[in-house]
């Protein structure tokens, strides 16, 4: 034992139900407008009030439109779960960051930016990329909507304790690797299930050097995994990420938390269920070509033959071609495609930005190509504005469209049409999830950025 995982749990455990879970105290709850509105509705029916109003945030994401916020929104069910998340937070005392607000943008990306997310915290969200904040030394996890009510009511959840793995990844990144390829890489090491009741640790020379938005990017796909959660043990460049936002503590209190933050580490005894090692070298860009995260090649490869695939997995991966439009065997270096996605809590970042426009300066958008570039955040459009980025994308055929999830999970009005392919930077390609009948293939920034420019779908280590 011995691990981070085990420091932090053990600090917020409350009881432990012999042969039962454990009631788990919880720091921060973050609530947006989807998994929500059963929870409130739960509360008003028992006339419970929440109980540490202050530990929770509200902001809505999925449903907000990127382009037209200051106009009601159209959709009527977007339009509904949006004004009654804002309606819930006024009737509960709630912290509410509107939409069009400087506040406002993608939980995942607004919980890191403005402090609010700590190393040592317990951070829970009705929403499955919770795990992004992981990266700042917290255990963070998705939960349900009973389970969501259950936190307003109590701040305390009922969990079984997960099972804790370390994935070491050692070496030094190649040119045009990203994090975004170092977690489709073990995606496709691990499988869709193979950390399956687990919960990570990252480490290693990789994940020391990543920046702290890496850092985000690979926790956030910690789900597509299986696993419960993903972390990273806070270090200084967690500190000099902290420093100065908002939320994050002032003076000698910071001075105080820095000491304390110091000491979440896992002992150099500790003792994990499982442990995976990975080498850097074997990284380069990476691109899927089927309907689950794991289904993932590197950009020069091939996608697997019938021969590679075993026996009770052949009908699956045959359909997930068909639906693709690929097939076994066949590189998809050079295969044309129509739409190109930039952001979702996955890369909506202000680094993402950078890297994308990197690759796009002084080229010209591909005219076969309709490009969303969307901002994680206010804050993130801020710094793209301020950093000129938005110039440079201006002049390369590309417009920034207002924070939102997007084309993460079409549940606003960003729908991939169906047979089109999609180079996203989200986390999910299943079947529909960008719109019914779109095919989504996941990628980097720079990935993405390679493929607006040229068209199809490009090694970017060609561009840069």
């Amino acid at each position: 034992m011995n691990t981070l995982f085990d420091k932090i749990w053990d600090k917020h455990v409350v009881q432990k139900i012999e042969d039962g879970p454990t009631q788990l105290y919880i720091d921060r709850l973050y609530c947006h407008e989807v998994t929500s509105p059963q929870a409130f509705a739960g509360m008003r029916e028992r006339g419970v009030k929440c109980f540490r109003p202050d530990h929770i945030y509200c902001m809505p994401d999925h449903n907000t439109p990127t382009h037209d916020q200051d106009k009601p929104i159209e959709d009527p069910v977007s339009k509904k779960q949006v004004d009654t998340l804002a309606k819930n937070a006024a009737d509960f005392g709630l912290t509410h960051y509107g939409m069009l607000s400087k506040d406002n943008g993608i939980i995942h990306v607004v919980g890191p930016e403005k402090g609010l997310s700590l190393p040592g915290m317990t951070i829970v969200c009705g929403d499955s990329h919770t795990s992004t904040h992981g990266a700042m030394g917290a255990v963070a996890f998705g939960i349900g909507t009973s389970e969501v009510e259950m936190v307003m009511a109590s701040q305390c959840i009922l969990q079984q304790k997960p099972k804790s793995m370390r994935i070491n990844i050692n070496g030094k990144l190649q040119k045009g690797v990203t994090a975004k390829d170092v977690a489709l890489y073990l995606m496709s090491k691990l499988t869709t299930s193979g950390a399956t009741g687990y919960f990570v640790e990252y480490s290693g020379q990789v994940v020391k050097d990543l920046t702290m938005e890496g850092r985000l990017t690979l926790c956030n796909l910690s789900i597509e995994m299986g696993a419960r959660g993903g972390f990273v043990a806070p270090d200084e460049t967690t500190f000099e990420y902290l420093k100065g936002r908002e939320f994050a503590p002032k003076s000698e209190d910071w001075d105080k938390a820095v000491e304390y933050w110091k000491t979440l580490k896992s002992g150099d005894d500790a003792v994990f269920d499982k442990e995976l090692n990975f080498d850097a070298a074997d990284i380069e860009p990476r691109i899927t070509y089927g309907t689950n995260p794991g289904m993932g090649i590197g950009i020069t490869e091939a996608i697997p033959t019938l021969d590679d695939i075993d026996e009770a997995g052949k009908a699956s991966f045959q359909k997930s071609l068909d639906y693709m439009g690929f097939a076994p065997g066949e590189k998809l270096l050079g295969h044309a495609i129509d739409y190109v996605f930039l952001g979702a809590c996955t890369n909506g970042r202000i680094e993402d930005f950078r890297a994308f426009a990197s690759i796009v300066k002084g080229k010209k958008k591909a005219e076969n190509v309709v490009a969303w570039l969307v901002p994680g955040s206010w804050l993130v459009d801020k710094q793209i504005r301020e950093e000129g980025i938005d110039k440079v994308l201006e002049e390369a055929g590309f417009a920034i469209r207002q924070p939102g999830c997007s084309a993460c999970l079409a549940m606003n009005d960003d729908k991939i049409p169906a047979g089109k392919y999609s180079v996203s930077t989200s986390n999910r390609n299943f079947e529909g999830r960008q719109g019914p009948g779109s095919r989504t293939i996941l990628a980097s920034p720079l990935v993405a950025a390679a493929a607006a420019v040229t068209g199809k779908i490009t090694d970017p280590r060609e561009l840069m």
